[in-house]
């Protein structure tokens, strides 16, 4: 079994010191670097813009790995784009026309993500899946950190897992994921994890992530 990608989420950071924060991300082995952009319209929080994100590609060599929680998001791709990230998920509830989104940041060459909340079905992704890049399965309701795992969405990614056959896409898996569920999540089928709380306090950084990491 490969590797589990571990991208910690700064939204349970320490905003005060997030240089710092974003170093103890990289010198703790974990490759991606999760950010969580809110618009407090798709989701009842605000979180921040492109700013945030251009000062941390700036200042870090890790994939920057950018959720966007927000309604229509085919308008903003160019300044999250523009700010530095690696791969921009959208969620398939808040985009009038997925398909045309997903390409837009194809063609900005962009690693292209499509996320689904807790009660959207997994195969609503069918007519989408030779335009991403990354599924995103949220394992809470988007919006807020710390909540707890729903393991009804170990179901979830059985089945995109089967949906996937042959193609080449990243199944990755967002929300109350700690060293406690990461085997099941694993063997699920997930290939990518975001954790936030259970890494921030972590006394060990390192050996947290090559636990969630695997063999």
């Amino acid at each position: 079994m490969r590797r589990t990608i571990v991208s910690p989420s700064i939204m349970t950071a320490d905003f005060l010191n997030l240089g710092q924060q974003v170093r103890m991300v990289a010198e703790s082995g974990a490759p991606w670097l999760h950010l969580d952009v809110m618009d407090g319209v798709f989701v009842p929080n605000i979180s921040f813009g492109p700013k945030v994100i251009s000062d941390i590609s700036k200042a870090t060599d890790l994939f920057l790995d950018v959720h966007l929680m927000v309604t229509e998001p085919l308008r903003l791709l160019d300044a999250f784009a523009d700010a530095g990230a690696d791969a921009l998920t959208v969620h398939l509830e808040a985009c009038s026309d997925v398909a045309a989104t997903l390409r837009e940041i194809r063609r900005r060459s962009l690693k292209a993500g499509l996320s689904i909340k807790p009660a959207t079905p997994a195969d609503s992704i069918v007519p989408y899946l030779d335009l991403v890049d990354i599924v995103l399965v949220m394992s809470v309701e988007p919006g807020f950190g710390g909540q707890s795992f729903m393991p009804a969405s170990l179901d979830k990614v059985r089945r995109i897992a089967q949906l996937r056959e042959a193609r080449d896409f990243i199944i990755h898996i967002d929300g109350g994921i700690g060293t406690k569920n990461i085997e099941a999540v694993r063997l699920a089928g997930a290939d990518a994890v975001v954790t936030g709380s259970s890494f921030f306090n972590s006394p060990d950084p390192k050996a947290f992530v090559r636990l969630m990491e695997g063999a």
